[in-house]
C-alpha cells in the first residue's frame, strides 16, 4: 500500500537555489537576516544578497568554474550563507564538512569530494591546513584572519559583476554532504538544485514558520536538517535567523530570551535537556511558540514533558540527508498530532511499508523498512553506482533502512532501525568507520561495534573486540579516540572470544544487540567497560 499525506501536489520552479531562496527578499532591505548569537553582530537581507554577489565575483576572478567543489569547514557563522550561495550562484557545488573532525577525517572527504579550494575558522586552520595539503587543495580561505591564509572577506573587494553561468536545477549538483547511508563508510551525496528547492515547496505546505518568525540556528550547517529546514529555509521566507556555534544549553536560553526566538529546530538530546535541566527556570521565553525536533526518534513521553514545560507546541518530522531531509512532518493543527509519531508525508511524497525478507508492500500497523520517493530524493552517491542501486531501486523508491509502520490513519512510526548507523545526538557514526579502525591496533583481532542505548545521546558505539594480544579496554577506546571526532568515539568495550557472522563474513550485529540486551536483563556485567 502506497501512503501519501493530506496535502496537494507542490509546484517545483525549474530554477536555481539562490534565485529560489531570495526572489522575494529585496523589499525586505534592512531587516536582520542573520545575526551572531553570541555577539549579536548582525548582517541584513540587503547586506547579505551583496555580500553574495561580491564573493562569487571574488571566486569567478579566482578562476573558481561551474561543478567544481568548494569545501566549507565551519561552525554555524553568518558568513557560511554567504560561501554557499556564493559557490551556488557560479554553478558550483559546496560540500559541508564537520569541524569536529580529525585532519584525516577532513583530509579524506575533501579528497572524495575532489574538492578545489576550502573555507575554514580561525580556530579549525592547523587541522584544515594539513587537510588540505592532503587532499591537494588549492587555496585555503578563513572566516576572519589566520596566519598562512587567505581572508575570505578578501573575495568581497571588488563591484560584483561576473558572468553568470546557465544552472540546469535536475542535473546540476549545489550540495555534497557526507552520509552513510544505510551500511558502511560516509558517501558523497549527490543533491541538485532543484533537489533542495523541492523541499523547500514541500516545507511551505507544512506551514512550518513565516516572515515575522525567528528562528535559532543551533544545528549545525553542515548537516543537511540545518543547512535546508533552518538557514535555506528560513531565508527564503523572510524570517530572521540566529546562528549558534555549538549547543550550550544556557547560551541557547539566553539567545532565546534575548532575541525573541519564536521557533528553535533541535534534536532529542536538546529536548530532553529542556524537559529535564533547572538552568530553564532562570529564563522567561514567552515568544517561543514552537520546537520541531528531528534527526532521530522522539517518544511520546519526552515530547509531553517537554510542552508542558514550556508551553510550546512541539512537531516532529523525519528524513534523511539522501532526502534533502523532509519526507514526513507532525501536523502544524496540534489536535491532530498523534505524539511519538514523525508524522504524515510531506507534499509530494510517496511513502510505503515493506517486508524486510520479501520486499513486499504491506498495510497500515505492520512493521517493515520505511521507502520513500518523490522529487526530494538524492541523485545518487559520488562515484558509488552500486552503493546507490542498493538504496534507490529501479522504480526510484528509496530504501531508508529504518523499519516503521503506518497507522490507519497514514501517520508514520520509526521503531527500529535495519540499518547499521549509530545516531549519537544525530549524528551517523558507522559501525563499519570504527570497525575498520580498531582492527589496525595491534593488540585486535577481529571487532564489530553496535549502538547502546543511552537516555542523553540516544545511542552511543560500544565496541565488542577478539584479542590477539594482551591490552587493557581503556587503551583501545583511547586509541579511537585519538583518531575520531568526538561524537564517534567508542562509549563502552567488551572482550569476547568470536564475532558472530554469516556464512559470507557479514558481521551479524542484531546477534550482539541482542545478547547484550539479554545480559542486561539478568545483570550479568561481562568484561563490559564505559568511559566518557
Amino acid at each position: 500500500m502506497i501512503f501519501r499525506g493530506p496535502y496537494p501536489e507542490v509546484t517545483i520552479p525549474d530554477v536555481s537555489i539562490t534565485y529560489f531562496v531570495f526572489q522575494n527578499s529585496a523589499p525586505l532591505g534592512d531587516k536582520p537576516a542573520l545575526i551572531e548569537g553570541e555577539t549579536g553582530r548582525t548582517i541584513t537581507y540587503a547586506q547579505l544578497a551583496d555580500s553574495i554577489r561580491r564573493a562569487a565575483a571574488g571566486l569567478a576572478a579566482r578562476g573558481f568554474k561551474q561543478h567544481e567543489v568548494f569545501g566549507i569547514l565551519s561552525p554555524n557563522v553568518p558568513e557560511f550563507a554567504i560561501a554557499f550561495h556564493a559557490v551556488a550562484t557560479l554553478g558550483g557545488v559546496c560540500t559541508t564538512v564537520n569541524p569536529l573532525y580529525t585532519e584525516h577525517e577532513i583530509g579524506q572527504q575533501l579528497k572524495d569530494a575532489g574538492a578545489r579550494f576550502l573555507v575554514t575558522v580561525p580556530e579549525c586552520f592547523a587541522k584544515a591546513r594539513a587537510a588540505a595539503d592532503e587532499a591537494k587543495i588549492e587555496e585555503v580561505f578563513v572566516f576572519g584572519e589566520a596566519e598562512g591564509a587567505t581572508p575570505f572577506s578578501s573575495l568581497l573587494d571588488n563591484d560584483g559583476v561576473f558572468v553568470e553561468p546557465k544552472i540546469d536545477p535536475r542535473e546540476d549538483l549545489v550540495a555534497l554532504p557526507y552520509s552513510s547511508g544505510t551500511t558502511g563508510l560516509p558517501k558523497g551525496v549527490m543533491l541538485t538544485h532543484r533537489n533542495l528547492i523541492a523541499n523547500m515547496c514541500q516545507m511551505q505546505g507544512l506551514d512550518y514558520f513565516f516572515e515575522s518568525d525567528t528562528l535559532i540556528c543551533v544545528l549545525p550547517l553542515f548537516h543537511i536538517y540545518g543547512l535546508v529546514v533552518v538557514l535555506n529555509m528560513g531565508l527564503h521566507k523572510g524570517a530572521t535567523i540566529v546562528t549558534m556555534r555549538r549547543f550550550d544549553l544556557e547560551l541557547f536560553l539566553q539567545a532565546v530570551q534575548k532575541y525573541g526566538v519564536t521557533m528553535a529546530h533541535v534534536v532529542p538530546p536538546i529536548v530532553l535537556a529542556l524537559s529535564k535541566s533547572p538552568l530553564v527556570d532562570n529564563y522567561e521565553l514567552p515568544t517561543l511558540r514552537t520546537l520541531f525536533s528531528g534527526a532521530a526518534p522522539l517518544d511520546e513521553s519526552l515530547t509531553r514533558a517537554c510542552m508542558t514545560r514550556l508551553t510550546c507546541d512541539l512537531r516532529q518530522g523525519y528524513g534523511m540527508t539522501e532526502t534533502s531531509p523532509v519526507t514526513h512532518s507532525s501536523p502544524a493543527d496540534q489536535s491532530k498530532v498523534k505524539f511519538g509519531s514523525v508524522g504524515t508525508p510531506a507534499p509530494s511524497t510517496e511513502c510505503k511499508i515493506v517486508d524486510l525478507a520479501t520486499g513486499e508492500e504491506l498495510g497500515p500497523n505492520q512493521e517493515g523498512e520505511v521507502c520513500v520517493r518523490g522529487p526530494q530524493i538524492m541523485k545518487g552517491y559520488l562515484n558509488r553506482p552500486e552503493a546507490t542501486a542498493q538504496t534507490i531501486d529501479s522504480e526510484y523508491w528509496l530504501h531508508t533502512g529504518d523499519v516503521g509502520y503506518a497507522d490507519e490513519d497514514g501517520h508514520f512510526f520509526i521503531v527500529d532501525r535495519a540499518k547499521e548507523l549509530i545516531k549519537y545526538k544525530g549524528f551517523q557514526v558507522p559501525p563499519a568507520e570504527l570497525e575498520a579502525l580498531l582492527l589496525t591496533h595491534p593488540c585486535v583481532l577481529d571487532a564489530a561495534v553496535i549502538p547502546l542505548p543511552d537516555e542523553e545521546a540516544g545511542e552511543v558505539p560500544k565496541a565488542f573486540v577478539v584479542l590477539k594480544a594482551e591490552t587493557s579496554p581503556e587503551a583501545i577506546m583511547d586509541f579511537v579516540a585519538s583518531r575520531v571526532a568526538p561524537y564517534k568515539k567508542i562509549r563502552a568495550l567488551e572482550f569476547i572470544d568470536k564475532i558472530p557472522k554469516s556464512p559470507s563474513g557479514k558481521i551479524l550485529r542484531r546477534m550482539l544487540v541482542q545478547s547484550d540486551r539479554e545480559r542486561k536483563k539478568s545483570n550479568v556485567s561481562g568484561s563490559d567497560s564505559r568511559n566518557s
